[in-house]
Order: C-alpha cells, then sequence, then structure tokens
C-alpha cells in the first residue's frame, strides 16, 4: 500500500494535485487580500472619475445639516431619512461630475476673475453696509463644514453649469396659449353671499331621556371606550447600569489622554482687524501706513479710498482662516503687529493682530476622572453587547424576559400602555427607561406582533428588551362612569344635527329660486356678502376656508353647502369678475415668467437626464448604504 501510494506520489498528477492544494490554503490564508484585490475604494465613478467616500460623507453631512437647519432642532432623522439624504447628496455629487465632464467636453471655461466677480456679488455675502464680508462669507463656510478653495471649486464648477444650462435655458418661451388662460383663472375674483351656522349658536335641545342617552352611547361606541392597550415586560441593560463593575488601567487612562490630547487643548485664538484690497500696490500702501502708527479708523478711511474693505473680524482660532497662508500670516503677527500683503483669490490682505488669547492644555490629573469614567462606559458597553448575547441565548432557550431581568439584576416592568405611553384612565406608565428613549420603547411595543419571542432592541447606550404579552383591545366603558361624558357628546350632537337641518333647508330653499335673505331667515344663521374673493384664502379670510374652493366651482346664481370646523356655511355666488388681462399686465407679465421658468426647468431637468444617461456612472451600493447609518 506505501509502495504505491510513493509510486502516485511521483507523478505528475499529484504533484499538480499537491500545488491546487497549497494554493488553496494560501488563498484562505490571504483572504481579505485576495478579496480585495482589485476592489474600487471611490465611493462612485463617473467616466472613470472617482467621488471618495471622504468627499460623500462631507457633502452627506452638509445635506443634513441643511435639512436639519430648514425643519429646526426638533427634527430626529432615523436611519431611512439619513439613507435617503445621503443618496441625495451622492446624486448632487454624480451630477456635479457628469457636467464638469460635459463643460470640459465643451471647453467651457471659468475665469478666476469671475469666479471672485460672482462672490462678491452674493446678497447672502453682504455686510450691513451692503458691501461684500470676509466675515459673512467665513461664517457662510464653518456652518457648511467648508473650506475657502473647497469652496470656490464648487462656485466654479456651477458658474460652468450654468454657462451649458443656460444655453438650454434661453430658449424657453412663454405661449399665449398657457399663460392667458392660467391668468384669467388665477385673476378671476368672486361676490358671494354666505350663511353660516355654527353649532354653538343652535338652541340648547330639550333635556334627553335616559334611554335616549344610552342609545347615543350605544352608537357611539369608539367615543367611550379606552384606547387599544397593550401589556409587555420592559427591560433595559445600559453601559452605564455596568460601569461600576469595569475596571479601568492608569494605562489606559494616559494612552486615552494621549490619543485625545487634542479635545483638551483649547487653541490660540486671536482678535484680528483686516484690510483687503484688489491690488498688491495699494495694500502696501496701507500696511506701510499702518505699521507707521496710524490708528482704526484711519485704516479704515484709507482702505475704503482705495476700493477695498475693511473688517474687524470675529475671535478665531488657526482653523477659522480656511486659507493656510492668510492663518500662516496672521498667527505668526506679535500683538498689535502689522503683517504684510498676502494674496488669495480675493485680493490682497493686511492683518494686524489686535489681541491674543492665548491656548491651554488641560493636564491628564485635570481630566483623569472624566476619562476614566468615558473609558468605563466605552468598556461597559462592550460587556453589555457580550452579556446581551448570552441573555439571547436564555431568551432562545424558553426563558420569559422577567425570568432574565430578574435573574441578572436589569431594571424591569411590566407595563400596560396605550401607543402614547398612558394606561386605561389616561396617566403617564411609568417606564424603566431614560425620558429620550420613551417614544422608541412605545414603538418597539406596538410594532410587536401576539406570539413573537422576547428580543432585546440595541439602543444607543446599551438594549431594550420587549415580551409583548397581551393585546387588549378598545372596550366600551361602563355607561354610568362616563354618563356625564355621553350627556355633553349627546347635547353637542343634536346642535349640529339641528344645524345641519337648518343648512340643508337654507340650500334647499335657495335651488329652489327663493331669495338670499328669505331662505336665511328660516335657520339661526349669520348672514353677510363678501368679495370679491380671490381663489387663495388669507389670513383673515371673511369665507370659512373649506367653501372657498367650492364656490369657484359653481356658476352664477349657484349655491353651495359645506361642513366646517364649528358647524355649516352656505354660499351662493352673486357675481363672477372675469379678468381684465389689458388691466392685469404685472399680473400677465408675472405669469409668463413663472410658465417660462418652469419649462426653462423642465428642460434643464432633461439635459441632465440626458447628460447622465450618456455617462458611465458607476455607484458602490455597499459604501453608499453605509454613508446614510
Amino acid at each position: 500500500m506505501l509502495t504505491a501510494l510513493r509510486k502516485l506520489a511521483g507523478t505528475w498528477f499529484a504533484k499538480l494535485l499537491f500545488v491546487l492544494l497549497i494554493g488553496s490554503f494560501a488563498i484562505w490564508g490571504i483572504e481579505d487580500v485576495v478579496r480585495n484585490f482589485g476592489r474600487d475604494s471611490a465611493l462612485a465613478r463617473v467616466d472613470g472619475q472617482p467621488i471618495p467616500i471622504e468627499e460623500a460623507q462631507a457633502a452627506a453631512r452638509r445635506e443634513i445639516t441643511r435639512i436639519t437647519r430648514q425643519l429646526g432642532p426638533n427634527f430626529q432623522g432615523n436611519e431611512e431619512i439619513r439613507k435617503a439624504l445621503a443618496a441625495q447628496a451622492v446624486e448632487g455629487l454624480v451630477m456635479d461630475r457628469v457636467l464638469r465632464s460635459e463643460a470640459s467636453r465643451m471647453g467651457v471655461i471659468v475665469p478666476d476673475a469671475a469666479v471672485t466677480s460672482a462672490v462678491f456679488s452674493i446678497p447672502q455675502f453682504q455686510g450691513v453696509d451692503g458691501r461684500f464680508s470676509r466675515d459673512v462669507l467665513f461664517n457662510f463656510l464653518r456652518s457648511n463644514d467648508l473650506t475657502e478653495q473647497q469652496f470656490l471649486t464648487l462656485m466654479r464648477a456651477d458658474l460652468a453649469r450654468q454657462q451649458i444650462a443656460g444655453a438650454v435655458r434661453g430658449g424657453a418661451i412663454a405661449p399665449a396659449t398657457m399663460a392667458e388662460p392660467l391668468t384669467r383663472f388665477l385673476q378671476e375674483r368672486r361676490i358671494a353671499d354666505v350663511a353660516r351656522f355654527p353649532t354653538a349658536a343652535a338652541a340648547p335641545p330639550a333635556a334627553p331621556t335616559e334611554a335616549q342617552l344610552r342609545r347615543f352611547y350605544e352608537n357611539n361606541p369608539a367615543q367611550f371606550s379606552t384606547p387599544p392597550l397593550r401589556e409587555a415586560v420592559v427591560a433595559v441593560l445600559t453601559a452605564e447600569m455596568l460601569a461600576a463593575e469595569v475596571q479601568v488601567a492608569e494605562a489606559d487612562i494616559a494612552t486615552a489622554y494621549e490619543a485625545r490630547r487634542a479635545q483638551f487643548e483649547t487653541p490660540e485664538r486671536r482678535v484680528l482687524q483686516q484690510a483687503l484690497l484688489r491690488d498688491q500696490a495699494a495694500a502696501a500702501a496701507i500696511a506701510a501706513q499702518w505699521q507707521a502708527g496710524a490708528d482704526w479708523a484711519t485704516i479704515e478711511a484709507a482702505t475704503t479710498a482705495a476700493q477695498g474693505q475693511a473688517s474687524a473680524l470675529p475671535e478665531t482660532d488657526r482653523a477659522g482662516l480656511p486659507l493656510p497662508a492668510l492663518a500662516q500670516a496672521s498667527f505668526a503677527l506679535a500683538e498689535g503687529a502689522v503683517s504684510a500683503p498676502v494674496q488669495s483669490p480675493f485680493g490682497w490682505h493686511v492683518f494686524r493682530a489686535e489681541r491674543i488669547i492665548p491656548g491651554s492644555t488641560r493636564s491628564l490629573d485635570d481630566v483623569r476622572a472624566e476619562l476614566r469614567q468615558e473609558l468605563a462606559l466605552e468598556k461597559a458597553l462592550d460587556v453589555a453587547f457580550e452579556r446581551a448575547t448570552r441573555y439571547e441565548d436564555q431568551l432562545a432557550g424558553g426563558a420569559t424576559l422577567e425570568e432574565v431581568a430578574r435573574e441578572h439584576g436589569l431594571a424591569y416592568a411590566v407595563v400596560r400602555t396605550d401607543a402614547q405611553g398612558h394606561d386605561a384612565a389616561g396617566a403617564d406608565v411609568t417606564m424603566p427607561v431614560r425620558p429620550v428613549q420613551r417614544a422608541e420603547t412605545l414603538r418597539l411595543i406596538f410594532a410587536a406582533n401576539a406570539g413573537d419571542a422576547a428580543r432585546l432592541n440595541e439602543a444607543v447606550d446599551g438594549f431594550i428588551g420587549i415580551e409583548l404579552r397581551e393585546i387588549v383591545a378598545p372596550a366600551l366603558k361602563p355607561f354610568e362612569t362616563v354618563e356625564t361624558e355621553v350627556r355633553e357628546a349627546w347635547r353637542l350632537d343634536a346642535q349640529k344635527r339641528a344645524q345641519e337641518e337648518a343648512a340643508t333647508a337654507m340650500l334647499t330653499a335657495l335651488r329652489a329660486g327663493t331669495a338670499f335673505d328669505a331662505a336665511a331667515a328660516v335657520g339661526n344663521a349669520t348672514t353677510g356678502r363678501v368679495g370679491p374673493l380671490d381663489r387663495e384664502p388669507g389670513r383673515d379670510s371673511p369665507v370659512p376656508p373649506e367653501l372657498l374652493a367650492p364656490l369657484f366651482e359653481l356658476a352664477r346664481g349657484e349655491a353651495t353647502m359645506v361642513a366646517t370646523r364649528d358647524g355649516f356655511a352656505v354660499g351662493q355666488v352673486v357675481e363672477i369678475q372675469v379678468a381684465d388681462l389689458a388691466a392685469e399686465s404685472a399680473a400677465l407679465e408675472r405669469m409668463r415668467s413663472e410658465v417660462r421658468r418652469s419649462i426653462a426647468d423642465d428642460l434643464e431637468a432633461q439635459l441632465h437626464a440626458a447628460l447622465r444617461a450618456r455617462s458611465t456612472v458607476r455607484v458602490n451600493q455597499t459604501l453608499l448604504e453605509s454613508l446614510g447609518r
């Protein structure tokens, strides 16, 4: 047998088999290298040009910041929203590359002077004096996570896009067949007679019998029932609960201090005065005058006379000056000293260091306790993940969440709550979670299905365990406990029905040819003539908003009835004022502009779609998914 094996080992077949076997083990041993060989690290490529992941991350941050600023501090974007915003930011970068490629193909060039002129003309960058303010520009750059060079690059690309799009948009016209009918439609005015039937104005009904009340109570169960409730066990495992069990070595604290030293250092800050001029000679003259001892008022006047701009910059650190040359020149000055002229894309700068605020560093002893707590929480979070895995195994083995919580000392509670966190009596339900996690906990409870196994859901600082025990359907409250509520609801319903009947009777009379005032006399209504009315309701519109649109759908003399927030309303069109386009020339011109802009937008969108379709666009979906997390 051994002899046969030795003979087989000497054959070419066996040698080839050994080579393949060794090769497979080599590949397994360097699996990550082989897997990633030839992979593209760019998030996307447009005609071969990469969009680095760092650029996409910065664009996504800016997009999220922009949306947060628009919607206010209460905006809380979940993962799906962040992914959508990240995808939107990446699509913007893709279109930027597509249009840059088209600009290059067409030979479109944007000179530096055009970029500078465009920046200086942006109204948002003008100060209180109506002139360009570099301070305002710096604030804009900081709030949008942009350097000055990045901003100028974006401006140059935007100007190139405008030249390409302008050729398409310039061909947009507003046909008279669109602008004139739209203007007539929007400028039409109407005068109407309106009668209002507020519920509160109806005469109180006679006292109901108990039988009437009970019938109303039974016919409207939703008004007098408990809300849908759910009973669940809620358990919490957080890093803070485990932090006391974690030991943090002094060596770890020292290492963390070195790694995070930047957050404990306050950089030197300076209050600077700046003169910005367009040519070097004027800047050199200002610098010489300043260095000779001229005061700030004199420098301001001299700079203005030289067609420049003088400004006192807000207190800033070195990073607050986006261009390294400007930061180096201004931060090399002693207090009170004046720099030589320094050039940037905006002109020639002369700085004076008005005041220097020295930097400071918090020592290791100063932050030891702070670092110890942070490291303890970080390690405790790792412990929480390890323990959560063990607890999940117990739950999978048949243990209940309450049993696991009791055994391991987790904070837990059995709650019976509605979707708003209230019990059957309307009181707030106490939960073992932080206030900021209350809404998420309620969402988890009401997302669970009957029969689902208990599970631990990952939270920001640990885990929230949910085990749904019971789904409590709405139940009709005993009549005796809600009799007062039933009586009040019956009264309001009776008054509402009385006003609805009165409004219906009036509408019937109007359609039969009865005069408006005579028809209104049969009910308890408030009447009046209103108008001329526009199609767009104003803040102080004399017509209920529910009635305005229906009035513009009627012919002259026709009437309609609508339910309003406080009752009912009846309206009859008295006069229709057709727009005179000769007298509405301004409105017609506005409409032409809007139609022209709308058509131009459509043409530009079609151009973008065509250019994108012609380009080779490849997006790394894995990296894009990670961008929104």
